[in-house]
C-alpha cells in the first residue's frame, strides 16, 4: 500500500505561456492569481486535499518569482522542492531532470490546469493496472455555444458543452520510476510524444477516465472564467 503522505507530487512549472501574454510577460503562467492565489497554489492545495505534501516544482522561465513567492510565504503543511529544470527545456526534459529525487511511484501535472479529479482514485486506478504510467481522461470543454442553422436562420442556439464522444489528456499523470527508461532525448523530449507513443506500443499507458470539472488557463478569457468561479464560490475544483 502506498503512503500517500510520502507520495510527491511533480509540478510542471517552466513553459513561456505564449498564449497569455497579456499576463506572462511579467510572471511565469503558474503564479497567474485566481481569486488572489497563483493558480499553482490551487493546484497544491488540490493534492494536499487528498494527503500528498510533498511537491518539486520544476521551474524555467522566470522561476525566480516561483522562487520568491515561497520564500517569503509560509506553507507549513508542505515539503517544497523548487527545482531549475531549464529556460528552454520540454515537459519530458524537465522530468528526466528530478529523476534522482525519485524512488517511487509518484505525481505528475502541469501548472496551469484545475480539476476536481480524485487524485486517490486515479493512483489506486494506476496500482491496480500495474502500469508504468496513467493519465487522467478528460472530456475536452467547449469554447463556443453551437448554432443550429437552416438557410441563413438561426434555428437553435446551444450553449457550451463537454465534447463527450472524444477524450483528450487533462494532465493529471502517476507514474513508476520506469517512465525515465523512456525519456531518452534529453531536455528536448515531449513527454505526450515518443514516452506516451511507446508506452502505449507495450500498452504500458493507461487512461483514468474523469468525467468531472478540468479547466486549463491557457488564455485570458480561460483566466476570467476561473476567476468568475472562484468568486463566486461555484470553483469545482474547491475540495479543502
Amino acid at each position: 500500500m502506498i503512503n500517500r503522505f510520502l507520495m510527491k507530487a511533480v509540478i510542471l512549472a517552466g513553459g513561456y505561456g505564449t498564449r497569455i501574454s497579456e499576463e506572462t510577460h511579467l510572471k511565469p503562467k503558474p503564479m497567474i492569481e485566481i481569486g488572489g492565489k497563483p493558480i499553482l497554489w490551487h493546484i497544491m492545495k488540490i493534492y494536499s486535499a487528498h494527503n500528498i505534501n510533498e511537491f518539486i516544482i520544476c521551474c524555467g522561465y522566470k522561476g525566480d518569482i516561483i522562487k520568491e513567492y515561497f520564500s517569503r510565504s509560509d506553507f507549513p503543511a508542505w515539503n517544497i522542492e523548487l527545482v531549475d529544470t531549464g529556460i528552454d527545456t520540454m515537459t519530458g526534459g524537465r522530468v528526466k531532470r528530478i529523476q534522482n529525487r525519485i524512488d517511487d511511484t509518484f505525481c505528475v501535472t502541469y501548472g496551469d490546469g484545475v480539476s476536481n479529479v480524485d487524485i486517490n482514485n486515479l493512483i489506486s486506478f494506476h496500482k491496480e493496472k500495474k502500469s508504468v504510467a496513467t493519465l487522467t481522461a478528460i472530456h475536452p470543454p467547449e469554447r463556443f455555444g453551437v448554432l443550429e442553422l437552416e438557410g441563413e436562420y438561426v434555428m437553435e442556439f446551444h450553449e457550451k458543452h463537454s465534447g463527450e464522444s472524444s477524450w483528450i489528456n487533462g494532465g493529471f499523470f502517476v507514474f513508476e520510476p520506469e517512465i525515465f527508461d523512456y525519456i531518452q532525448n534529453g531536455d528536448s523530449t515531449i513527454l505526450e510524444r515518443m514516452p506516451f507513443e511507446t508506452l502505449a506500443k507495450e500498452k504500458k499507458l493507461t487512461a483514468f477516465k474523469h468525467n468531472g470539472f478540468w479547466y486549463p488557463m491557457d488564455t485570458l478569457r480561460d483566466k476570467k472564467h476561473l476567476e468568475n468561479l472562484w468568486t463566486s464560490d461555484k470553483a469545482p475544483w474547491k475540495k479543502w
